[in-house]
């Protein structure tokens, strides 16, 4: 039956010039599709002094906070599963430490195995990471950083293992930035990816919204009310100085910076109608990129800078489209959904994610491939809005309304290990910064 079901959904498209979307393949939630992935079981050793030096009560804090963060690390990354240290199994088999063959009975196939010194005022760190299988060592680093610096050396150890191990450069580095709400302002707010050292950007008590970093992280764009209407600024992540970037009458809003650093694409009102348009650095107009009475919205770059996607409700209610960067050549992509909006290009290149409202009534991120195939739903609770794309393409960030008036979260590419980042209920839009430039 369900072959059945596949040939005539496949006639539709063929035949009937159906979209996959309209023939229902795979307008299915994304965490029920496996894809045959296996996440990479991997554990994290307690660190070991290097030395028979003695320890301080702060050193030996150190140590495990490293450890701590290590983990958290590689638990996070989508390609990985860490495995727990049991106790039990320690206490069991009257165990002070696991050899790297007591790991694998545990269930990793790799384990990190940690030493820690304090030379001064500094910490130098060794890992070792084994292959559980064959019980040899694969890699191996050393790091020495000040011991105030303790945080930074645990994410490098992390991205210097996802390098080691899958090729990718880590995103442990990143920062992210998001709207967090002040009495009746809005002000941005900057921190580590996993929440950690918030920074408060804007102090100006306005209403700020749709930040977006510059692809180098060192400024953030974004549409502020700052002077009674929405309109375009930037602000110096180190400085906190803020500038105007260009002066239109009406609106300024959704600023997308181009994967080059050098254009805007943003959406204008000044002729009365919401247009998509590419702007320089300074506000300038380079071009038009839409020409219709429908409202367009909330444009994306592609990876490469050769289109633009974004939302218009020229057909009724707000939909996908793609053109490419001079407007010439528009195709709708979305077809699922009565209302889909916030498109955001994948760092790869093959997707798309966007709000969705869905047969439920309620607003979920959804994905979809850029050829308008495998429309996927990646979230069933709350209302879920503002997804970004991590550097690496793995993970998205978003807004959920899922435990609170509003709160930040990340999960997978593939829908799975969904984390709340934020708890105070009162923060939304958040952006995901690039790769640090070494």
């Amino acid at each position: 039956m369900k072959t059945a079901l596949v040939v005539v959904a496949l006639f539709l498209i063929v035949v009937c010039g159906v979209s996959a979307q309209e023939a229902g393949i795979r307008t299915i939630p994304f965490d029920t599709i496996s894809g045959g992935f296996r996440a990479i079981p991997i554990a994290v050793d307690n660190m070991k002094p290097a030395t028979s030096d003695p320890l301080t009560a702060d050193d030996s804090l150190l140590m495990q906070y490293v450890v701590r963060v290590l983990q958290h690390d590689l638990d996070f990354y989508a390609d990985f599963e860490l495995i727990p240290l049991d106790p039990f199994y320690l206490e069991t088999y009257e165990l002070t430490e696991l050899t790297v063959g007591g790991w694998k009975r545990l269930g990793a196939d790799y384990v990190v195995k940690l030493e820690g010194h304090f030379p001064g005022s500094n910490m130098k760190v060794s890992w070792k990471l084994f292959d559980t299988r064959s019980l040899r060592e694969i890699a191996d680093g050393d790091f020495d950083y000040h011991r105030q610096f303790w945080r930074l050396m645990a994410h490098d150890i992390a991205n210097q293992i996802v390098q080691e191990m899958t090729g990718d450069p880590g995103i442990f580095r990143t920062k992210i930035v998001y709207v967090k709400k002040i009495g009746q302002a809005k002000e941005l707010f900057m921190a580590d990816y996993d929440g950690a050292n918030e920074k408060q950007l804007t102090h100006n008590k306005s209403l700020n919204v749709s930040p977006a970093f510059s692809p180098d992280a060192e400024e953030v764009y974004f549409t502020s009310y700052k002077d009674g209407r929405p309109q375009l600024y930037r602000v110096d992540v180190n400085t906190g100085e803020e500038k105007k970037i260009g002066d239109f009458p009406g609106s300024v809003t959704a600023p997308s910076i181009s994967p080059d650093g050098k254009k805007i694409a943003c959406v204008l009102s000044k002729d009365g109608n919401h247009e998509i348009y590419v702007l320089d650095l300074e506000g300038r107009i380079i071009k038009r990129v839409t020409r219709h009475p429908a409202i367009e919205s909330s444009p994306t770059w592609s990876p490469d800078g050769r289109y633009i996607a974004y939302s218009s409700d020229r057909t009724g209610s707000p939909q996908v489209y793609i053109s490419d960067a001079d407007g010439i050549d528009t195709r709708r992509l979305t077809f699922a959904g009565g209302y889909n909006d916030s498109p955001l290009w994948s760092h790869r290149g093959d997707r798309i994610t966007f709000v969705s409202r869905t047969p439920r009534g309620r607003f979920d991120l959804a994905s979809i491939d850029t050829s308008g195939y495998d429309y996927r739903i990646m979230t069933q609770v709350g209302t879920n809005e503002n997804p970004h794309f991590s550097p690496d393409g793995k993970h998205i960030i978003f807004s959920s309304t899922r435990l609170s008036e509003g709160d930040i979260y990340t999960m997978d590419l593939s829908g799975r290990n969904q984390r709340r980042l934020t708890s105070e209920g009162i923060c939304s839009n958040p952006a995901w910064g690039p790769l640090p430039r070494r």
